[in-house]
């Protein structure tokens, strides 16, 4: 699995080369590698299909236009996540201005098991399946956090990116993220137990 992701890491150095050296195909490739992990992020972070599609796109732009600033001794993926997650920052800052955004739109936060949710870092059996009235639950749950505990959880529990990967993404420290995390899985607990939702 490693080697996979260092191959992976070392073609996007080439290709982000490729990019600089002005071999414009290269972004392509970048793009049929990261564009469904990036459009799936932001749709976890915006929860709106049109949204999180403009966005991936926007992120890509940026890509294209600040590929000089790359620099080839950072992870791509690590730049790449960074750039979208400014941009869905920038969206969720501009909605709470206006707020708008639908929780009924389809978010693929089903990977997202109680387990994950726990105060209690132990997990629960991996074979936990969620009906549908509970991933909508959990979905509300996941969109009524706060944007720095939202993107600690989305980054940690359903990108399974590592604590040092987050906190270099979000421009924090571990210990920042590990306390995020602690904070949204409390909350997200309380919000999802029995009869929470109710008047």
């Amino acid at each position: 699995m490693a080697t996979l992701a260092e191959d992976s890491a070392a073609l996007d150095r080439a290709a982000m080369c490729d990019l600089v050296a002005g071999r414009e195909r290269a972004l392509d490739e970048l793009m049929s590698r990261h564009a469904a992990p990036i459009h799936q992020f932001l749709l976890r972070m915006v929860h709106q299909e049109e949204t999180a599609a403009d966005l991936a796109q926007e992120t890509f732009v940026r890509v294209f236009t600040h590929a000089t600033k790359y620099d080839p001794a950072q992870r791509f993926s690590t730049w790449l996540f960074t750039i979208a997650s400014n941009l869905a920052r920038d969206f969720l800052r501009g909605q709470k201005r206006r707020p708008t955004v639908s929780l009924n739109a389809t978010t693929g936060e089903e990977e997202l098991t109680l387990g994950d949710l726990q105060v209690d870092p132990s997990p629960l059996a991996p074979d936990v399946i969620m009906t549908e009235e509970q991933c909508a639950r959990v979905r509300r749950a996941v969109a009524a956090l706060p944007d720095d505990l939202r993107e600690a959880i989305v980054f940690c529990e359903l990108e399974n990116l590592s604590l040092a990967e987050a906190a270099e993404i979000l421009q924090s420290t571990i210990k920042a993220i590990e306390s995020r995390l602690y904070r949204a899985r409390k909350l997200l607990r309380k919000a999802l137990l029995p009869g929470s939702d109710r008047p």
